[in-house]
């Protein structure tokens, strides 16, 4: 697909129009240079002609070929007025495949990565050839190891702080005796395990957790198996609510739960907003998803990663404004995202309000009826 006609909504645009200005006038106002013609104010020489690579770790996510790829492409191609390339490339969930790219990436000397790590260890060595190349490279919402420039993502400790807190409100006072299977994700993946530190310190010592399984490269179908050997070991009737890491995955709870007889679905979280996450919030079948503003986080990283190339600090400092450690490095300039829990009363002041999804979008035939009793009407 040609990058620069990749189809994005007329209402994602607008809002990204809207997000941009936004940010722009914050940027320099916060650091006092709004008209000013100072070493950040960029010069009429500096080059728009740059390159940014970017990696994305797999297809299975719905936000990141539908959004995330789009709108960095859209924000780099503003910033450069219309002169600045995206180079893409999807891994597949393969790290090899997605080592062999952004060695590709390499040696066409692109002028900066933005990367989303299908294994953070693994691509580290990758990382550090950048390094050598004097390439900068940024962590996209995952935390990679190595020698990167920054990372942009959103709180992930928090996402599984919300999740976990959706589960122990829903289950109310029954939640000290209820029985949670906890359906984790891809283990190399290191928000996997924000995610679940966030979930148990919401959960532990205030609901049974009766099963936890990881999630190999957060594949439905692997999910679908944990979800049945949860049910084997613990009973269908005494599942009490599933905690599951994002919305891939929920769907295949839900379904396996279905094929085991449930009618009575117990509450299953969520996380990315999928579209077909939020119509079965409307209907009822999934309890809630987390909803990650990847509108900001995405134009976040595009001008993040044009400041660094065209070497405007102080515009890259106002969007890094936050900390963060990996294994490898400490005090990573990092963006960090808040997020909100998505339930059946807040979709219009979320994803619709951002023009993520429209009403028509989501309460297709099968959901009309659920949409109108939340008076979600098209």
């Amino acid at each position: 697909m040609n990058p620069r006609t990749t189809p994005i909504s007329t209402a994602v645009r607008r809002r990204v129009a809207l997000l941009t200005a936004t940010l722009s006038a914050f940027t320099l106002a916060g650091c006092g240079v709004v008209g000013a013609a100072g070493e950040d104010a960029r010069p009429a020489t500096r080059s728009d002609d740059i390159t940014v690579g970017l990696l994305l770790p797999d297809t299975d996510t719905a936000r990141f070929e539908k959004f995330d790829h789009p709108l960095i492409e859209q924000r780099v191609a503003s910033l450069t007025d219309q002169q600045g390339e995206v180079v893409y490339a999807n891994a597949g969930g393969s790290s090899t495949r997605q080592s062999e790219q952004f060695r590709q990436m390499v040696a066409d000397r692109v002028d900066v990565i933005l990367v989303n790590a299908v294994d953070s260890e693994a691509i580290a060595p990758d990382v550090r050839r950048a390094k050598q190349a004097d390439i900068p490279v940024i962590a996209y919402d995952r935390l990679a190891e190595g020698p990167i420039d920054a990372y942009v993502s959103h709180d992930n400790e928090l996402v599984g702080q919300v999740q976990g807190r959706a589960l122990v409100n829903a289950l109310g006072d029954d939640a000290e005796k209820s029985k949670v299977v906890m359906m984790n994700g891809e283990p190399a993946d290191p928000n996997t395990a924000l995610f679940k530190k966030g979930a148990l310190g919401e959960l532990n010592g205030r609901v049974d957790i009766a099963r936890a399984y990881d999630t190999e490269k957060w594949l439905p179908e692997v999910a679908a198996e944990n979800m049945r050997k949860a049910i084997a070991e613990v009973g269908a009737g005494n599942v009490a609510a599933v905690y599951s890491a994002n919305d891939g995955m929920a769907g295949a709870v839900i379904k396996t739960l279905q094929d085991a007889g449930v009618t009575d679905l117990p509450p299953v979280t969520g996380q990315d907003a999928d579209l077909a996450a939020v119509q079965r919030v409307v209907a009822g079948t999934q309890y809630m998803t987390v909803y990650k503003p990847f509108l900001q986080e995405a134009t976040g990283a595009a001008e993040m990663a044009v400041a660094k190339v065209q070497d405007r600090a102080i515009q890259f400092d106002a969007l890094a404004r936050d900390r963060v450690d990996s294994s490898t490095r400490r005090d990573i300039p990092a963006m960090l995202v808040p997020v909100t829990a998505l339930t059946r009363e807040n979709i219009e002041d979320t994803v619709v309000g951002d023009g993520v999804w429209t009403v028509r979008d989501i309460c297709t035939e099968p959901y009309a009826a659920a949409c109108a009793e939340i008076g979600l009407t098209p």
